[in-house]
């Protein structure tokens, strides 16, 4: 028989794990993290853990969930539908000016990006005017949105419309990269933004509350779950689903933003950004059949990859990026990595490394260079590949 590709974890208490971690570094946490998602009685068969898997809130990230009679909303996380888009363009390496900074400036205005004043008024990260195509676009969007309200009033706070089309803090990001072939990309990572971080945080108390009211015990108490069939699992699936089409949305019209900023910025010469596009979750829940079984698979920083799918795994900031082909395996539910993986936490990322070292470590590539973006610095990714990047705004 053909040696396995991936490692197996048994456990005594629930279904194995199944990780494509050989030659990768799995810590500790992360495995005991593992060993009790896949503890919970509805995990269908197996859990899947990627290559770049560690450590998360409830569930590692990195990893896949199949699940029958109830869904974990930590395991699908805060950031609903956060996810990948790339665009191929008609211009090559040499269409490119010399100095990327005015380009990357004039993408820097066109996105809303970062977070100031708590998210309130005056937010740099939000509109202030909103456009009529991203207005068109909420419009679409405003009547499943105040369905969910009627239910869960509590969920209408902060933003919304005016993060729709918007790329937000953290790891977020937009790229523009080179393909080995020197045809430009364009590419950005963002999810769901305020208003999905609200919807999964919101569930996620309710699941802890609901285990509390029933006095079910769990491993983890981000392990809270709803039973498939209540009200609560109705609800959750609703507001995940409709997060899910926002954060594409939210994708979509970025990308927008930036094709049309690069082609009025006079760097460039006339060019087309519909060759080839990919957009695709990496956080999400959906439902899929597996080994002819109906079931919810849950990815929790993973890309679905059935055969003949498209994905985007991107490198750190620095590192080359990857446009991917599924092969449909059927023993990651038809999934694979979404990241490089980080190799410590961004508070100290924060502690251990300076401007200086940030600099450094980005010589040759058009990027901020600043304290806020230290906790991308490429020295926290687990890469083994050289610089493809040539231009980044986080």
């Amino acid at each position: 028989m053909p040696e396995k590709i991936y490692n197996v974890i048994e456990n005594q208490n629930g279904v194995p794990i199944k990780a494509w971690t050989k030659g990768v570094l799995l810590d500790d946490r992360a495995k005991d993290q593992l060993i009790n998602v896949a503890k919970m009685p509805f995990v269908y068969r197996w859990v899947a853990a990627m290559p770049d898997v560690h450590w998360g809130i409830g569930a590692t990230v990195g990893s896949v969930i199949p699940t029958r009679g109830a869904i974990i909303p930590a395991a699908v996380g805060v950031d609903i539908g956060c996810g990948m888009m790339a665009v191929e363009t008609t211009l090559n390496a040499h269409d490119l000016p010399d100095n990327l900074k005015d380009l990357r400036e004039a993408i820097e205005k066109a996105v809303p990006h970062g977070r100031t004043n708590n998210g309130g008024p005056g937010d740099r990260g939000a509109w202030h005017d909103i456009p009529g195509r991203n207005q068109e676009t909420w419009g679409s969007l405003k009547p499943r949105y105040d369905a969910i309200l009627a239910k869960h009033p509590k969920l209408d706070r902060g933003n919304h419309a005016n993060h729709l089309g918007t790329l937000g803090t953290g790891n977020h990001f937009v790229e523009v990269c080179l393909h080995e072939a020197d045809t430009v990309w364009f590419m950005l990572h963002s999810g769901s933004r305020g208003v999905g971080n609200r919807m999964g945080s919101y569930f996620i108390e309710l699941a802890r509350n609901d285990m509390r009211r029933f006095f079910i015990n769990l491993p983890d108490q981000d392990l809270a779950y709803f039973p498939e069939h209540t009200e609560h699992f109705e609800d959750y699936f609703e507001a995940v689903e409709w997060a899910q089409d926002y954060a594409r949305a939210n994708r979509d019209l970025m990308m927008e933003q930036i094709v049309n900023a690069v082609w009025t910025s006079g760097q460039v010469p006339a060019f087309g950004a519909d060759v080839k596009a990919i957009n695709c979750h990496h956080n999400y829940v959906s439902r899929e059949s597996h080994y002819g079984e109906n079931v919810m698979v849950t990815r929790k920083g993973a890309v679905r990859a059935r055969e003949g799918d498209l994905g985007i795994i991107p490198g750190s900031m620095g590192a080359r990026s990857f446009i991917v082909r599924g092969k449909g395996n059927p023993e990651s539910f038809h999934s694979c990595s979404h990241g490089a993986g980080r190799m410590m936490s961004r508070n100290e990322a924060k502690k251990k490394f300076t401007v200086d070292d940030h600099i450094r470590m980005t010589e040759g590539i058009e990027c901020r260079k600043d304290a806020d973006v230290i906790d991308e610095t490429p020295a926290l990714i687990n890469r083994l590949t050289p610089s493809w990047r040539r231009s980044r705004i986080s």
